[in-house]
């Protein structure tokens, strides 16, 4: 069972399109706590430091289908506790991720 889902399909011009894909791109640039106005809607999200990427291309029936894919873990990354001989650098520098969706008025 997933925690949540949130699914958008709609017809779009490029320059909407483009719109998305730039206050995506904001909310990533800016990590942390974002907030991304679609539709109706607002989703919020918690954005680490590192996130695992995926681009997919498929041409087929006449269509072009590009889908582009963020993952990161919802749970803290644990740090192991820097012992003798280790300086616990560059460990735990991805922040949890929250996410939550809410409607606006």
């Amino acid at each position: 069972m997933k925690d949540l889902k949130f699914e958008q399909k709609s017809s779009l011009s490029r320059m909407e399109a483009a719109d998305q894909l730039t206050a995506l791109a904001a909310a990533l640039r800016k990590g942390g706590d974002a907030e991304l106005e679609l539709g109706s809607g607002t989703l919020s999200l918690r954005i680490p430091d590192d996130l695992r990427g995926e681009m997919e291309v498929e041409v087929g029936n006449g269509e072009i289908e590009l889908e582009i894919e963020f993952k990161w873990p919802t749970a803290p990354t644990r740090t192991a506790p820097a012992g003798p001989g280790r300086s616990g650098t560059g460990a735990g520098r991805g922040r949890s991720a929250k996410r939550s969706a809410t409607k606006a008025p």
